[in-house]
C-alpha cells in the first residue's frame, strides 16, 4: 500500500488526510494542533455513505407540470436523476423565466450559512457573483448567530457590527491584567472547535488555562454549568433563561446606590447615563430595578447579586456576554445593557478589562484583534437593494407584500418566486421548521447545491451535486488566524459531483455571461491568482512564499496585525475628544437618541426589561413548564457533518442527546438512554435522554444540527424522529430594531416514549424515478 499524505483544512481544524489509491482512508490530526477537534476524522465516515448526491436530480412533481407557486409536494416528492445537460438546461430557462416575469428580486440568493473553509470554493461568494452578474438578486441581512448584536452595538459603541472583535481584550491581555471575569451565557469550550474559514492550531482552551493559573477568577452565569471548563473552577450562578438583562439590572442599581459606580468614565466618555439611572432607580415606572427585584426574576440570590456588585467595582474586571444570549426575546438588551454595565464598573478601557462579547464561541476571539489581508474571489455589486433580514425568510415567503420595521426603517418584504440555495442548511438554521416547510411551497423553484441528501435537498425542485472540501483545489485562512493552509483536492469529486464554481460558469455559459464570471481563469488558476495577490499585497517574498513552496509546504504564516484599531475603549478613556467612537455622540450610547426616534414598543432608547414571550414565568409554563436550551453540538458544526463519525457516535439509539436535570427526569419517569418525546404546541421531536446536574432545574438542553426527519413531511406538526429543536423553537423576531432570531425563547415538556420507535431515515436519500432518456451523460 503507497499512502500519501495530504493536508485538509476545515472550519473545526486543520489535518492530515491519508489517501490510498485515490480512496480516503484516515483523516489525522496535525502534530502542530495542541488541542485538535475530534469532528475532523469522522469525515470520512460521511465521505461515500448512502446520502451523497451523486447526479443532478430534478422533483418529479416540477419536472412533470409547469413551475407553479404553492405545489405542496415539496418535501415529499420523488426524484427523477437527470444528464447535467438537462439540468443545466432547466436551470438557466428557469432564471431566465422568473427575471423576465416578475424582475430581478424574484430571485433568492440564499446561501446563508458556513458552507466550507476555502478562500475561492467559498458557496456564498460564488453563488452572489453569478447571481449579481446575471440581473441582481434579493440578499439577506445579518447571521442567525448573531443578528441582535451586529443591530444594536453599531449604536452603542459604533463601527462595523464586529469591529468590537478587535477592539475587546485578548486572552493574553486578561491573563496579565484582570483579576475577575463574569461570563453571562459561560464560555462553552466545545464552541471553541471552530474558527470561520479555516483554523490552523486550536488555543482558546490554553489560552483559558494560563488566565485561571494567573490567577483570574471566573463566574458563569448560565443555566448550564458545563458552559464554563471545569478547569477554571468557576462560580456558577444558575439563572433562569432569558433573565440576563435583569441580572445586570439588578447589578447596576446596587452598584448605583452604593456609588460604586464610574463616575468620571460616565461623565466624560458616555452619554444618557442621567436618563438610564433615572429608569434604574424606578422614576420612570415605579419600579427600583434592585437586587431583591432581580432576585425574583432571575433566580440568582439577592445576596450574590450585590455581592457580584462589589467585586465588579473593587477588582479588575471583565463582563463577557455570549452569542446565546441575544438569540431570544429582546435579544438586544443583554448586549446593549452589558457594555452598560462595564461602563459602570470602573474597568471599562483598561488594560485586559472592561467589556468583550463571543468569547469561546470561536477559536480566533480573543486569541487575534484580526489577520493580516488574504485575498478572496472578487464582490460584484448587487444591482437590487432589496434584502431581508435573515431570519425573516419564511415572513416573506409566506407574507410578499408586507412592510416590517428594521433599524429605523421600514421594509416591504419581496415577492420571491425563485430560491437559489448554495452552501447552508435552512431547514437547520431557521425556526419553527413545519411554519418554514409551509412557507417553502410558496415559490415557483428552488434549486440547491448540495453534497448529501439533507432535509434542505429533500425540500428542493432541482438538486444538483457538489464536490466537497476534500474534492476541490483551494486554501483556507480563517477569521483572525494568522496562518494560511492549502487545500489541495484529497480525491476526486463522488459521483457526478462538480463544484459550485464548474456548476456556475456552466450556467453563466448559457446565460451569455462566462467570461465575466470566470475570467477567462480555471479553478487552480483562481487559486493561485488569489494566493498570489495576497502575497502582493503583503510584500512578497518577505512575507509568503511562492505558491508552488506554500503548495508543497502546506501552510504559511502571516504578518502580524498590530493596532490601533478603531474605537478603542482604551483611547477612548485616555481622551474622549481626541478618540471619539463613531457614534452620534462619538461617545458609548447608554441612551440613543437615534433608537428613540425609532418609536419601538420592544426596544427604547436604553437598556431595559421586557418580559419574553416564553419563559419560565410565563402563563405558557402551566402547560409546557420546561425551558428549551437548543445550543451549538459539540460533535459537529451546525448540521454539517451530523452524518460523519463523531455525531454519529454522540446519537442515543440514533436520536439526539437531550439533558435534562435529574430532579425534571424522575418527576416524568425517565431515566438515562431512555428514548424521550419533547413537545409543545409548535411540534415535537424524539431524543435521548441524558440525565445531569449541569442542567439547573427547570431547563433542558438539546443542540441544534440533527437533520430534521418528519414521520409525514406534509404534515403540519407530524413527529420528528431524529432530534431537531426547530421543530420547537418559535419563529418569533426578537424586535422590530434587529429582526433576528428568538430561538432561546422557548417553552417545552417531557415525557418517555414508550411507543414503538420509528426507524431513522434523516440520512436516506430520497426515493427515485428513473427516465432513460433524460440520462444523457453529455456534459455542461
Amino acid at each position: 500500500m503507497v499512502e500519501r499524505r495530504m493536508s485538509v483544512a476545515t472550519h473545526w481544524g486543520s489535518y492530515i488526510a491519508v489517501v490510498d489509491s485515490g480512496r480516503l482512508v484516515r483523516i489525522e490530526p496535525r502534530h502542530d494542533d495542541p488541542v485538535p477537534s475530534p469532528i475532523g476524522p469522522g469525515m470520512v465516515t460521511a465521505a461515500d455513505d448512502s446520502a451523497r448526491v451523486l447526479r443532478p436530480a430534478v422533483r418529479k412533481g416540477w419536472l412533470n407540470g409547469e413551475p407553479r407557486a404553492h405545489d405542496t409536494a415539496r418535501g415529499t416528492d420523488a426524484f427523477v436523476e437527470v444528464s447535467w445537460d438537462d439540468a443545466i438546461t432547466l436551470v438557466s430557462d428557469e432564471l431566465r423565466r422568473v427575471r423576465s416575469q416578475y424582475g430581478d428580486s424574484a430571485v433568492f440568493g440564499g446561501s446563508y450559512g458556513w458552507a466550507s473553509a476555502g478562500r475561492f470554493h467559498h458557496a456564498q461568494g460564488q453563488l452572489h457573483r453569478f447571481l449579481a452578474l446575471g440581473g441582481g438578486y434579493t440578499d439577506s441581512r445579518n447571521t442567525y448567530s448573531t443578528a441582535a448584536l451586529e443591530v444594536i452595538l453599531p449604536h452603542v459603541i459604533g463601527g462595523h457590527p464586529w469591529s468590537y472583535q478587535s477592539r475587546m481584550p485578548m486572552w493574553g491581555e486578561i491573563a496579565e491584567n484582570c483579576e475577575l471575569v463574569v461570563a453571562f451565557g459561560g464560555l462553552a469550550l466545545k464552541n471553541s472547535q471552530i474558527n470561520p474559514g479555516g483554523l490552523a492550531r486550536h488555543q482558546t482552551q490554553n489560552l483559558q488555562r494560563r488566565c485561571r493559573e494567573a490567577g483570574v477568577r471566573f463566574v458563569n452565569i448560565s443555566p448550564i454549568r458545563s458552559d464554563t471548563a471545569r478547569f477554571l473552577d468557576a462560580e456558577w450562578l444558575p439563572v433562569i433563561p432569558n433573565t440576563d438583562t435583569a441580572a445586570m439590572l439588578g447589578i447596576a442599581h446596587t452598584m448605583l446606590v452604593n456609588g460604586w459606580h464610574d463616575e468620571d468614565f460616565l461623565r466624560r466618555c458616555c452619554v444618557g447615563f442621567d436618563r438610564f439611572a433615572s429608569y434604574l432607580v424606578g422614576e420612570l415606572d415605579g419600579v427600583p430595578k434592585d437586587a431583591a427585584w432581580a432576585a425574583e426574576i432571575t433566580g440568582i440570590g439577592r445576596d450574590a447579586i450585590i455581592d457580584l456588585a462589589g467585586r465588579l467595582t473593587t477588582r479588575r474586571s471583565l463582563i463577557m456576554v455570549n452569542y446565546a444570549v441575544q438569540r431570544a426575546d429582546h435579544g438586544e438588551q443583554p448586549i446593549w445593557m452589558s457594555v452598560v454595565l462595564a461602563a459602570m464598573a470602573g474597568s471599562m478601557g483598561r488594560p485586559g478589562c472592561g467589556w468583550g462579547a463571543g468569547y469561546a464561541t470561536m477559536d480566533a476571539t480573543g486569541v487575534a484583534p484580526d489577520r493580516a489581508f488574504v485575498g478572496t474571489i472578487p464582490d460584484v455589486s448587487n444591482p437590487v437593494p432589496d434584502f431581508i433580514p435573515v431570519a425573516r425568510i419564511a415572513d416573506a415567503l409566506l407574507h410578499p407584500g408586507k412592510t416590517i420595521d428594521y433599524d429605523g426603517r421600514r421594509l416591504t418584504l419581496p415577492e420571491l418566486r425563485l430560491i437559489y440555495w448554495c452552501g447552508g442548511n435552512p431547514f437547520h438554521h431557521h425556526q419553527d421548521l413545519h411554519r418554514l416547510a409551509r412557507a417553502w411551497q410558496t415559490p415557483d423553484t428552488v434549486v440547491v447545491h448540495e453534497a448529501w441528501w439533507n432535509t434542505t435537498a429533500k425540500f428542493a425542485d432541482i438538486v444538483l451535486p457538489v464536490a466537497t472540501g476534500l474534492e476541490r483545489d483551494d486554501f483556507a485562512a480563517g477569521f483572525s488566524d494568522p496562518h494560511i493552509v492549502a487545500m489541495p483536492k484529497v480525491r476526486e469529486p463522488a459521483g457526478e459531483s462538480r463544484t459550485d464554481h464548474h456548476i456556475f460558469a456552466a450556467l453563466a455559459a448559457r446565460l451569455g455571461y462566462e467570461r465575466e464570471f470566470t475570467e477567462s481563469r480555471s479553478e487552480i488558476e483562481w487559486v493561485r491568482h488569489l494566493y498570489e495577490q495576497t502575497r502582493a499585497k503583503l510584500g512578497g517574498d518577505a512575507a509568503l512564499p511562492s505558491f508552488d513552496d506554500f503548495w508543497r509546504g502546506s501552510t504559511a504564516e502571516l504578518p502580524a496585525v498590530t493596532g490601533p484599531f478603531p474605537g478603542s475603549f482604551e483611547d477612548l478613556r485616555s481622551d474622549p475628544q481626541r478618540f471619539p467612537l463613531l457614534t452620534p455622540s462619538g461617545r458609548i450610547e447608554i441612551f440613543s437618541e437615534e433608537i428613540d426616534s425609532f418609536g419601538y414598543d420592544d426596544c427604547a432608547g436604553h437598556p431595559k426589561w421586557f418580559e419574553p414571550a416564553e419563559w419560565l414565568r410565563a402563563e405558557l409554563s402551566d402547560r409546557f413548564p420546561l425551558h428549551l436550551i437548543s445550543n451549538q453540538p459539540a460533535s459537529r458544526l451546525h448540521s454539517q457533518y451530523d452524518n460523519g463519525g463523531r455525531s454519529l457516535s454522540s446519537k442515543i439509539d440514533g436520536r439526539e442527546p437531550v439533558t435534562m436535570n435529574p430532579l425534571d427526569a424522575a418527576s416524568r419517569g425517565i431515566e438515562s438512554g431512555m428514548i424521550v418525546r419533547v413537545y409543545n404546541d409548535r411540534g415535537s421531536c424524539l431524543a435521548g435522554a441524558v440525565l445531569s446536574d449541569d442542567v439547573m432545574p427547570g431547563v433542558v438542553q438539546l443542540s441544534t444540527g440533527a437533520w430534521w426527519d418528519p414521520v409525514q413531511p406534509g404534515l403540519n406538526g407530524t413527529l420528528d424522529r431524529h432530534g431537531n429543536p426547530n421543530v420547537l423553537t418559535a419563529d418569533r423576531p426578537c424586535s422590530r430594531l434587529s429582526q433576528g432570531p428568538s430561538a432561546l425563547s422557548a417553552l417545552v415538556d417531557v415525557e418517555r416514549y414508550d411507543s414503538p420507535l420509528p426507524e431513522v431515515l434523516a440520512f436516506s436519500p430520497p426515493s427515485f424515478e428513473h427516465e432513460d432518456r433524460r440520462r444523457s451523460s453529455a456534459g455542461a
